[in-house]
């Protein structure tokens, strides 16, 4: 349990670091995508797809999770019933 509670500050240490560094890349990033696309390039679309796939796959990993959670209980239950 204390490993957990060490690692769990260590995580939350070095995000906090970080932090500041990952917010000024959002301005640069879509300062970047903009100037791309106003040349007629296609750097923007592609960005923004990664977008959409970095934004999509967290919510589909807890749904599954959700899932496979909600289908497990609903086996064990029926499985106390019947005992």
């Amino acid at each position: 349990m204390k490993k957990v509670v060490v690692l769990f500050l260590v995580i939350v240490a070095v995000v906090v670091l970080v932090q500041p560094e990952l917010i000024a890349q959002c301005p640069m990033c879509k300062l970047s995508a903009e100037s791309n696309l106003r040349d007629g390039g296609s750097a923007g679309k592609g960005l923004n797809n990664g977008i959409l796939y970095m934004f999509a796959l967290p919510y589909l990993l807890v749904g599954s999770m959700a899932y496979l959670w909600y289908k497990n209980r609903k086996n064990y239950d029926n499985e106390t019933k019947e005992a």
